[in-house]
């Protein structure tokens, strides 16, 4: 597994100087992991606006985003609209599996694409990304996960650690 500190920072500018596409798990990334229920169930999730100007930034820089996330949720396609997402990939339980058509719809390779993630149903994608591309996760993933970036957020996730990501990305570039 390619690791932070087996690269170096050459190799983390030159692959940044590459990345298309920045692929981001939803909950516990662009969320604080936390959901509101009410009494009809799921109400409410909070997003960060930071995260959403990240995108707009990496966008700016020709670097698009994508969602790739579990839920199938009416609140997180609203945001995928909102954000005016190019891609956006729900309902997605075996994330590994989805990275080829992933690939194919996006037109990017493996070497084009970075992944921020925070828990254990993100590790087989990022292990995947990882020799190629650039992965990270917000300070507060689970341990499997921040063991294994290539770049640790200074903020957890819903506050503000997408934009982080994008930021260190570009700043490499």
């Amino acid at each position: 597994m390619t690791t932070a500190a087996a690269l170096s920072e050459s190799e983390i500018q030159r692959r940044a100087k590459r990345i298309r596409l920045v692929l981001t798990d939803v909950d516990g990334v662009l969320t604080d992991t936390g959901v509101y229920y009410g009494a009809n169930g799921e109400e409410l999730k909070r997003f960060s606006i930071r995260d959403g100007m990240g995108m707009e930034i990496l966008r700016e820089h020709g670097i698009e985003t994508a969602m790739i996330t579990r839920e199938d949720s009416p609140r997180v396609a609203s945001r995928s609209r909102k954000l005016a997402l190019p891609y956006y990939f729900p309902g997605i339980i075996d994330k590994r599996a989805e990275l080829k058509r992933v690939m194919e719809i996006t037109g990017c390779a493996i070497d084009e694409l970075a992944y921020i993630g925070d828990d254990v149903n993100d590790l087989e994608i990022m292990t995947d990304i990882a020799p190629h591309g650039l992965i990270g996760c917000p300070a507060d993933a689970m341990p499997a996960i921040a063991s294994i970036v290539h770049y640790r957020a200074s903020v957890g996730g819903g506050h503000g650690a997408f934009r982080d990501f994008a930021e260190w990305i570009l700043g490499k570039r």
